[in-house]
């Protein structure tokens, strides 16, 4: 006896395996890609009334992994003003548990007191600190102390060095079937010095790209989700949707 259910499931599945070997489809987000971060796209959208500096497609990819993985504590590295702090803490309101632990080394004073006004603080809680200090990184390993679902997202500093660092240290943290995703590791495919007039420490090969793929080297518990790439096409993230496997 069918079941209709399951019947779309594979449906769906069966198309996003397509979209691998789709090179039309695959272009056209590449192209997209690049003259979006061109155009610094990502910056136009808020949720919940902060700026969130994510790209739909990914904010679609990070709920379908929050309501799969019901997380406990979701960890994120890189504030800003705030947006994927509220956006998380919504989704985990929405779940109804669960707290996001937002690290950054300078939380300016008015993200600060917008966050910390917003209805979804309750589920918020800072640090203001570097995220590879091993003083911030106690504090965080205080945090997710008896925690049994943990997923962990770096957005901050974006350079090789910084980036590896973030991964050694917070990946021990991931738990099983849990991911750990790299923002912005889309650097790696776009021309350096990409945005007119801004100069910035990460480029090609020196970015969250290169820092997942020596990562990945050295560690066999992680691999990529490709099926996430292939979902949604545009993204800051390629490659970078890490799953715990062992």
């Amino acid at each position: 006896m069918s079941n209709p259910v399951q019947e779309f499931i594979q449906e769906c599945k069966d198309r996003v395996d397509s979209y691998g070997q789709n090179e039309a489809l695959k272009n056209a987000a590449a192209a997209f890609n690049t003259e979006s971060n061109k155009a610094q796209y990502s910056y136009n959208f808020k949720w919940m009334g902060r700026p969130i500096i994510q790209y739909p497609q990914d904010m679609i990819a990070m709920q379908e992994l929050i309501w799969e993985i019901q997380p406990d504590l979701i960890i994120e590295t890189g504030i800003a003003h705030g947006g994927s702090l509220v956006f998380y803490a919504s989704l985990l309101e929405l779940i109804g548990k669960g707290e996001i632990l937002g690290i950054d080394i300078d939380i300016r004073e008015h993200n600060r007191k917008e966050i910390e006004a917003h209805p979804m603080y309750k589920r918020i809680k800072m640090i203001q600190g570097s995220s590879v200090d091993q003083a911030t990184a106690n504090l965080v390993y205080e945090a997710a102390a008896g925690k049994e679902k943990v997923l962990v997202v770096l957005d901050s500093n974006h350079t090789h060095e910084h980036v590896l660092e973030e991964l050694r240290l917070y990946a021990p943290l991931v738990s099983p079937n849990s991911y750990i995703v790299v923002f912005d590791t889309i650097v790696e495919n776009l021309p350096d010095n990409y945005i007119p007039g801004i100069t910035r420490p990460w480029s090609t090969g020196n970015n969250p790209m290169t820092a997942v793929d020596a990562f990945l080297a050295e560690n066999d518990q992680f691999e990529i989700n490709n099926a996430i790439d292939n979902k949604i096409q545009i993204s800051v993230a390629p490659r970078g949707y890490l799953k715990r496997v062992k």
